[in-house]
This record gives structure tokens, C-alpha cells and sequence, in this order.
């Protein structure tokens, strides 16, 4: 075992006493506690460095050490290495340091020759060389929490099987969230880890700590996370809404750097440690029962004390980060997706074959939906401008009135029964004739131009003669709107109608008559 080195400020007092205090090297080794040697030894090196007290003195200790203690140079006769090269070969998928070490081998050997003449180092001094290579290499940075400012979200690696009637039906995901400074841990057991999966698992996670943090670090999921840009990652429109609803923000750590969310990485160790390996021998048929079984160790291993630290993670959650924490919102979070639309000429817009009517003024515009489990919301700049409920009936229409043009809204206030107890004020005719109009289309509303036309001739020739134009128009059997304007036209209702004397025919030898025919 080699000698440890001795310290730059006994060295120190060791020339000291003997360049400026004369003293012998017994003297010294006895008054600062070290042998005979060491003192002989440092002095030596003095001397042949050419350094007298006056420049001792006026040395700091790391300058002291580079004139006294030059480090060692490499041996010429072995052939140095390019461990930085070797280094990034490591990253790829496969390498190993013995191909590596052979491939140095072979490279060595063929650029032997007279003039340079080393060798390759053995193995085990070149493995030893390259972790004293990647020591200078990794750095850790201690993060500085601050209480209840963020919170950590990710999913373990491993899964718990659902199994019935002895066959695996699915495989349940563990999410695992974590708080900054406390690290009190919540997992939660869900069907897959899509984008739904996510977010609502980290909406429970918030029920769970009872308020929200400023920032939630995800990884960088594609279920979250369009782009996962180092510096500007660019989150869903589902995501951003969630945020939106709990005021906060959702910041991604960058891609393949878990050393930015190592209070999750913690966790979902502790969860596999702690909670996964004792549920390993248990079968499970749903995502609930599986969750179920979480719930107790889940509180044991929040309330499992430090090993280092007072207290627990449940403890420490209470003084610090609970009274940080931003309050819930009222409303509860609901999924929603977006979708960009187009506002067609009858001032709707089309979701899943259903229409939503929208303010006319917006014809022609691209609007954003915003679509829950039961509601619709169209935005126009992020402004709310309509709200329905949402109707899984295609083809169908969800109007509000107030949204059409103003000579639509009148329109759209006649109905089959209106018109017809329009007519009826008019007279019994008229009332027949607008129902034979509503009758003879597949559609009443293609009707509703008809009537409405037939109705309005009242105001030009009065409701009498109206009355008495459909009646004509009955005895004929038609009810076409132009029939009845151009009766009124014509004045064909103002002749009176001729009484008709009951034919009778005339008895001559060609009639057979009833006998005939007994």
C-alpha cells in the first residue's frame, strides 16, 4: 500500500525549521509528528528544486506541490491511448472495452517500428487507465429544491400482469409521482400510458397531495410532448389545457437526462422495491384491484422514517411543501381534445356528423373546439364564443337562435304547428291546404318557403278572398302555392261557383236499363 502524501502545510513548517530554523531532522520529524524519513526526503527535493525559505514562503501550497511533486509522465515505452474516442465508442449499443482494447492492440502493432518502438499496455492497466479517464469526466450537481414548486411524474419500467381464468388479458402501468423537497411518492395503477393515462393519473396525484405545484416535470413522452426540443419542447394542446386549468406549467426534462427528475427516478425505484416486489406473487384480474393492493404501501412507505434524516416523507410533505402548495381548482379537470374547424355558410360548425351553430359573424373563420365527454366549446383566439352539449346524433343540428342573421331567426321560429294555426285564423281551406303542402314533402322544412308564401298573400288580398282561393284550389285538388297566387290573380275566386242540376238521361230504345242485366 503506498504512503500517503504528506500535508502542503506541515511541509511547510518542515522547511521552515530547517532552512530558517537550523534545526536537525530529528528536531523536525519529533516536533511535527512525522519520521526521520519524510523529513529527509522533502528536504532533498527542496534542495534539488533550487528553493530556499524566501521562495518557499512566498509559494501558495498548490504551487508548492507542482515544484516539489511534478506529477509522473507516462511511460515511454507503452503507447498512450485516445480515451475520448474510446470514451464515445462506449455509447454505442454493443461496444465493449475488451474489442476496444484489442482494436488498441492491433493499432499498436502495426505502427511498431524501429524508431518507435512500444508496446500496447495489458488489459486490466488499460481498463484501470480508463476509469481514472471517465472519473475527470462525470460531474454531479446537487439541486436546490424549493417547497412546493415542482413535482416529478414518470412511469416504472416494470409492469403487473392481469390475468382470468388463468390466461393474461393486459398488463397494468405504474405511474409514480414524486414532490421536490419531501419526495412524498403516489403511484397509480393504469391501463396503458397514453396521453389520457397521463394526465389523468397526475390529476389524481394533485387529489392526492391536496394542491398544485408551480412546474410538473414529465420525461418526454409522445403522448405529451409533440417535440422534444432541448430548449423549446413543444407540449399537446390537451397538455397546455390541463395546465391552463390548474394554472401551472408543464416542463419537460430534456430527452435521456433522468438526472433532471431524480426525485421520480428515486421513487420508482423505492415503488419497485417496496411496493412491486411484494405484489409479485399476487394475481390480479383489474387495473382496480391492482390499485386497491397499492393503497396500504403506498402510506407505509411514505411513513417509513429516514435513514439519515428526521422524520418521513409524509412529515416532512406536511411542514414544508403542503402549505406551498396552490389550491385546487373547483371544477374538476375533464379530458378534452381540440380540433380545428371552419364555420360553414349557416353559421354551424361540424363535429362527428353533428352541427353546432356558432355567431354568424365568424362565417368563414377557423375556430378551435374544445371537446369534453359532454360538452363543446368553440374558441375564436382563444375566446370563448358558443358552448353546447354534445350530441351524438348524426346529421343532426344544435342551433341557438340568437346565432343566425336576424331574417334567419325569424325563419327558424316556424314550425309544422305554427303554420297550420296561422291558417286556421284564416279559415278551415286554408288551413287544409297548408297541411296538404307540409304532407306532400319527404321534409316539412322544404315546405316551409311554400307556406310561409301562401300565407302572405293574406296581406295583399285580404284573408276572405285567401279563404276563399283555397277553397277552389281544394274542389280542384291542388294545393301548389303558384296555383293559388294566380286564382287570386285572375280573380278566378270572385265568380261564383254555378249551381249544377243532377244529370238525369234521357229514356230512348238504345237504354237497357237495370232488367237488362238480372
Amino acid at each position: 500500500m503506498p504512503a500517503l502524501r504528506i500535508n502542503m502545510r506541515k511541509l511547510k513548517d518542515a522547511l521552515r525549521l530547517k532552512f530558517e530554523g537550523r534545526q536537525s531532522h530529528q528536531q523536525i520529524a519529533d516536533a511535527l509528528g512525522i519520521s526521520k524519513g519524510v523529513v529527509t526526503k522533502y528536504v532533498g527535493l527542496a534542495v534539488a528544486a533550487a528553493l530556499d525559505w524566501q521562495a518557499v514562503a512566498a509559494m501558495d501550497e498548490a504551487t508548492l506541490e507542482r515544484r516539489l511533486l511534478a506529477s509522473p509522465r507516462p511511460s515511454d515505452t507503452y503507447a498512450q491511448a485516445d480515451y475520448g474516442r474510446i470514451h464515445q465508442e462506449l455509447g454505442r449499443k454493443g461496444m465493449t472495452l475488451t474489442l476496444l482494447w484489442e482494436e488498441y492492440c492491433a493499432q499498436v502493432g502495426d505502427e511498431y517500428s524501429a524508431d518507435f518502438p512500444v508496446k500496447p499496455w495489458r488489459y486490466s492497466q488499460f481498463c484501470e487507465n480508463y476509469r481514472q479517464f471517465a472519473k475527470r469526466l462525470k460531474r454531479s450537481m446537487r439541486q436546490v429544491h424549493r417547497a412546493g414548486e415542482k413535482l416529478f411524474i414518470d412511469y416504472a419500467g416494470p409492469t403487473i400482469a392481469l390475468t382470468a381464468h388463468g390466461k393474461e388479458i393486459g398488463r397494468a402501468n405504474i405511474f409514480v409521482a414524486a414532490m421536490g423537497v419531501s419526495g412524498l411518492c403516489f403511484c397509480l395503477a393504469t391501463p396503458a400510458q397514453t396521453a389520457r393515462d397521463w394526465l389523468g393519473a397526475t390529476a389524481q396525484a394533485l387529489t392526492f397531495y391536496g394542491g398544485v405545484p408551480q412546474i410538473i416535470v414529465p420525461d418526454n413522452p409522445r403522448a405529451l410532448v409533440t417535440v422534444a426540443d432541448r430548449y423549446e419542447p413543444v407540449l399537446t394542446d390537451t397538455v397546455q389545457d390541463f395546465a391552463r386549468h390548474y394554472n401551472c406549467s408543464v416542463l419537460p426534462a430534456r430527452a435521456y437526462h433522468p438526472q433532471d427528475k431524480p426525485k421520480v427516478e428515486l421513487s420508482v425505484l423505492l415503488v419497485e422495491r417496496w411496493i412491486l416486489a411484494r405484489l409479485r406473487k399476487f394475481q390480479f384480474s383489474s387495473v382496480e384491484e391492482v390499485n386497491d393492493a397499492i393503497t396500504p404501501l403506498l402510506q407505509w412507505l411514505n411513513q417509513r422514517a429516514f435513514q439519515k434524516l428526521p422524520g418521513s416523507r409524509a412529515s416532512v410533505f406536511a411542514q414544508i411543501d403542503a402549505p406551498a402548495l396552490m389550491a385546487l381548482p373547483l371544477q374538476a379537470w375533464e379530458w378534452a381534445v381540440f380540433k380545428t374547424v371552419r364555420v360553414h355558410i349557416d353559421s354551424h360548425v361540424e363535429f362527428e356528423g353533428h352541427r353546432y351553430s356558432v355567431p354568424n359573424a365568424l362565417v368563414g373563420l377557423a375556430l378551435e373546439l374544445r371537446v369534453t365527454t359532454h360538452a363543446i366549446e368553440a374558441l375564436h383566439r382563444g375566446n370563448r364564443v358558443a358552448s353546447h352539449k354534445r350530441c351524438a346524433h348524426k346529421g343532426g343540428f344544435t342551433t341557438v337562435v340568437e346565432h343566425l342573421p336576424e331574417r334567419h331567426q325569424h325563419q327558424a321560429q316556424w314550425t309544422p304547428e305554427r303554420l297550420v294555426a296561422w291558417g286556421e285564423r284564416i279559415g278551415v281551406a286554408c288551413a287544409g291546404t297548408v297541411r296538404k303542402m307540409l304532407d306532400r314533402q319527404r321534409h316539412p322544412e322544404h315546405a316551409y318557403r311554400a307556406c310561409l308564401g301562401l300565407l302572405s298573400l293574406s296581406k295583399r288580398y285580404g284573408d276572405t278572398r285567401l279563404e276563399a282561393a283555397c277553397a277552389l284550389a281544394s274542389s280542384l285538388g291542388t294545393c301548389k302555392y303558384t296555383h293559388i297566387r294566380d286564382f287570386l290573380l285572375n280573380r278566378r275566386d270572385l265568380v261564383p261557383t254555378p249551381a249544377t242540376p243532377e244529370w238525369t238521361s234521357p229514356t230512348h230504345a238504345h237504354v237497357r236499363g237495370p232488367n237488362y242485366y238480372q
